[in-house]
């Protein structure tokens, strides 16, 4: 399983260019399988103190990781996986 981590998109306060919260999301692929979660970080102003013209993807992703747990939202996306491959419910009509 390959999980890409990806940042959408940036809120910053337009004054300083400080950045107040980060749009990302993580996609598991395995096979034919693909699970995947949005969520947002958000920052006091001037925390973290890289103005918004100085960053990089990469920065701000490892912002991301000290504010949330990324082994345990790799699991939840390997479970979601699991769940695909082999499904404990399933809807539909007999006919």
């Amino acid at each position: 399983m390959s999980v890409t981590w990806k940042i959408s998109t940036l809120d910053r306060e337009v004054s300083n260019g400080f950045v107040t919260t980060a749009h990302w999301t993580a996609t598991a692929v395995d096979g034919d399988y693909t699970a995947s979660t949005y969520a947002t970080c958000s920052w006091a102003e001037g925390t973290p103190a890289i103005p918004y013209a100085n960053l990089t993807e990469a920065e701000v992703l490892s912002w991301v990781w000290e504010s949330v747990d990324k082994a345990a939202t790799e699991a939840s996306l390997a479970a979601q996986i699991a769940l695909l491959k082999n499904p404990v419910s399933a809807s539909g009509t007999p006919w």
